[in-house]
């Protein structure tokens, strides 16, 4: 099935879906759906706050260094390889601006850690108490 602008509640796509760019240049395949990155160390400048030590100040970043991009939260991201007209299979990361998710997908898109360790928290009392209940 090969698409353009597929409807919101389509998205994650299966592995193996094959779609068009919206110019129709390009077809690509999808490998799976991501989560973008954006890695604090790449920027051009510091960002982390200033810190002295003795005399000469010290660039220490606080908080993480891997972030999700906040530009590509309410749109798709997907692992693809780009299919026929010569180019290699080397996988890219194609964000589809064009399309956006419904509030309940986005928030499986972009997960917070809080609610990542909620689910985890939940699942093991689960198993525990799954676990009791046989003995």
């Amino acid at each position: 099935m090969v698409s353009v602008h597929p409807p919101a509640s389509e998205h994650p796509w299966p592995t193996g879906h094959i779609f068009q760019s919206p110019g129709a240049h390009l077809t690509y395949r999808v490998i799976g759906p991501c989560c973008r990155l954006f890695d604090r160390e790449q920027l051009p400048w510091p960002c982390c706050r200033l810190q002295w030590r003795g005399k000469e100040p010290s660039w220490r970043r606080i908080g993480r260094r891997l972030i999700a991009d906040l530009a590509t939260k309410r749109h798709p991201s997907y692992c693809v390889e780009i299919v026929g007209q010569g180019y290699r299979a080397q996988p890219i990361i194609v964000t589809l601006y064009t399309s956006k998710l419904s509030s309940d997908t986005q928030g499986w898109w972009h997960t917070k850690r809080v609610y990542l360790e909620h689910y985890l928290k939940q699942e093991a009392i689960d198993t525990m108490v799954t676990n009791l209940s046989i003995q």
